[in-house]
């Protein structure tokens, strides 16, 4: 540890060579640090290759660039970056104590419907729980068309293998900043939860954590068919072949702009793709049979990722939130609901169900229950289930906690859990879910969920009763927090039967 004038900083060397980090807020943070070489030139569309050594110390105090982030999205988008060297591939570090040895690691992956997302902004920062004693790790990986597009002659799941090469840095870098690299703990939420769970499946992954948190885990996995399908129109957008050869000649955004031009006219695809098209998700892990050979629940039910404790969860009220920023809280029509219910509901039981539940009077509830069952609740459900039937050890949550921004109509909403896990409450999509001024109520809930999954990466233990196939207890996160039985019952025995199975093009596509 050295002064820099008034600046107090902290060297670390890596494997790579030595870092200067600093001080902030009684952590040392260290920012932007190669994980692989930038996936550009004879990089581009290939598996993340180690990053190279440097000389002297490398200043580690920005965050390194964001990789190409879709504008479909509007304001929800990651920032973009203006350097455009393709330097992505990068971790940052926050650590109380770089002299210490042992502590409990958290490593984040971040969602964004697989297509943005960054480790940059206020919503991420690592200061709070690495105060709770935790060496806290987030990073980049590549998304979208560059990071999950299947093309001829391209590794798939590229992104996949991005974060396996993060969690590589991690354990052989992370004793350097005070973290015990045999306690290594993943939580993400949303494509990160989608992403936590394709890495339980995954025999690349094996022994780089030893805990995953996953929050929100949404369905869709899509089959090597269906990707390839996805690649050929954004291929088309280009008028190149499918191939990596034809794609890795246009630029990273020249690529991300052709998948955006695809999903703005991803209607015109539902004949054949599906209910992928239907929920405006072109990109998703692929079940390749190589980097990922089979769908998570399927692998977790036969013993997949059994070694590895896990904790999933899920918001109350998901989708609530894409309803209200689309404009369309209480103007859903009954037409509306029922085509979401034919595209989505598992099969005429299911929709018979929904059409006589709680939520059958208002269309725009009933279309949000189901979207959010399909989409995040029953997937989260199902993999602490299948985890459970393989022998893991399992905790389940659900967030219960209504979100105060927006005038009190977004409900327990999804992403709402992210802000107060990290206790960022302050800020970015804080503000929009919490208000300018977070309330005393959420201050404590996040305190009490920040202890919860540090406890849990400290111990293998959050600090309520596993969950059992049979008694299916589960932590509900509310004003007053307590354990009961998984709270959506309704939603659970409709769902009960239903596979989550990898979805592919469907007949009509020939």
């Amino acid at each position: 540890m050295t002064d820099s004038g008034s600046e107090r900083v902290s060297d670390v060397r890596t494997e790579s060579g030595t870092v200067r980090g600093r001080w902030e807020g009684g952590v040392a943070v260290f920012r932007g640090i190669p994980y692989a070489q930038p996936p550009v030139g004879p990089l581009r569309l290939a598996p993340p290759a180690p990053a190279l050594p440097w000389e002297g110390t490398r200043h580690a105090d920005a965050f390194g660039e964001s990789p190409p982030q879709s504008q479909a999205f509007g304001p929800m988008g990651g920032p973009e970056s203006a350097a455009g060297s393709g330097d992505w591939l990068t971790v940052n570090v926050w650590t109380p104590d770089p002299g210490a040895a042992g502590l409990p690691v958290l490593v984040w992956i971040y969602g964004g419907v697989y297509l943005f997302g960054t480790s940059d902004g206020p919503t991420y920062d690592g200061t709070e729980l690495a105060r709770r004693g935790a060496a806290v790790v987030t990073f980049n990986y590549r998304l979208g068309a560059e990071g999950y597009g299947h093309y001829e002659g391209a590794v798939p799941n590229r992104a996949l293998l991005d974060q396996v090469a993060a969690l590589q840095w991690v354990r052989d870098n992370i004793a350097a900043f005070g973290g015990d690299p045999g306690r290594v703990t993943v939580f993400g939420e949303s494509a990160g939860a989608g992403a936590i769970a394709a890495l339980l499946a995954m025999p690349r992954a094996n022994g780089l954590f030893h805990r995953a948190v996953a929050q929100s885990v949404p369905g869709p996995f899509y089959s090597a068919a269906l990707a390839a399908d996805v690649g050929t129109a954004v291929a088309a957008e280009l008028g190149a072949a499918p191939t990596a050869a034809a794609l890795a000649a246009a630029t990273p955004e020249a690529l991300r702009d052709a998948a955006d031009a695809v999903l703005h006219k991803i209607a015109q695809y539902e004949p054949q793709w599906g209910q992928a098209a239907r929920a405006r998700m072109p990109f998703a892990p692929v079940v390749d049979g190589e980097v990922l050979p089979r769908s998570p629940w399927e692998a977790l039910r036969a013993g997949q990722g059994a070694d590895v404790t896990l904790m999933a969860g899920h918001t109350r009220d998901e989708t609530r939130l894409f309803t209200a920023l689309s404009g369309q809280l209480g103007l859903v029509t009954r037409e509306e609901a029922e085509e979401t219910l034919a595209w989505f509901a598992p099969g005429d039981a299911g929709r018979r169900a929904y059409r006589t539940g709680q939520a059958a009077d208002d269309p725009t509830t009933l279309r949000d229950l189901v979207m959010s069952d399909w989409l995040f609740r029953m997937p989260s459900l199902h993999l602490a289930q299948a985890h459970a039937e393989g022998g893991g050890s399992t905790y389940a949550y659900e967030l219960a906690w209504e979100a105060t921004g927006m005038g009190g109509v977004l409900g327990a909403c999804h992403g709402l859990d992210v802000p107060l896990v990290f206790g960022t409450l302050h800020g970015g999509i804080a503000t929009l879910l919490l208000g300018d001024a977070p309330s005393d109520e959420a201050v404590s809930l996040s305190d009490r969920l920040g202890a919860a999954w540090t406890a849990f990466a400290a111990t293998g233990d959050p600090g309520w009763a596993p969950y059992r196939v049979e008694e299916r207890l589960t932590r509900v996160f509310c004003a007053e927090p307590h354990t009961a039985p998984y709270p959506e019952e309704a939603s659970r025995l409709i769902w009960a039967d239903h596979v989550f199975a990898t979805l592919d093009t469907t007949p009509t596509a020939d």
